[in-house]
């Protein structure tokens, strides 16, 4: 799995949160299904080459947001979405993001269609590679 996750030393976000994003997306996409055991804190800091703390935060983070849960002596795995919190306080955030984009577009002389059409063009490749896993399982 660790192949996959690219870390950027030049990003000004900690590299924890670049890795907890990227397995996020992965989620997102189906190419994670619920079930799907993460590798070890320490195969994963190996692979990566990150402090096995940098790891662990990253994992923690993720588990926070209820997209893992971690078995002690087991492992790490892929929440089942269905038993994820749905958090108002995420979806105020995530609308806020979404308004921080819209006024990006718009200041870039985009129009609202070109917005929607970017959005759907965007959506459909994170459903369509979670539809294409769920066929392949």
């Amino acid at each position: 799995m660790g192949l996959w996750i690219q870390i950027s030393s030049g990003s000004g976000k900690p590299i924890y949160v670049q890795v907890a994003e990227q397995i996020s997306e992965a989620v997102a996409k189906g190419e994670l299904a619920s079930g799907d055991k993460l590798p070890a804190v320490r195969k994963l800091a190996a692979e990566l080459v990150i402090n096995p703390n940098t790891a662990a935060r990253a994992y923690s983070r993720l588990e926070q947001a209820g997209l893992v849960t971690t078995k002690t002596g087991s492992g790490t795995y892929v929440s089942d979405p269905k038993l994820r919190r749905s958090d108002a306080a995420d979806i105020n955030i995530l609308t806020e993001r979404m308004d921080t984009i819209i006024t990006r577009g718009l200041n870039l002389g985009l129009e609202g269609q070109d917005l929607i059409a970017m959005f759907k063009g965007r959506l459909a490749k994170f459903v369509n590679k979670k539809a294409e896993r769920r066929k392949n399982d």
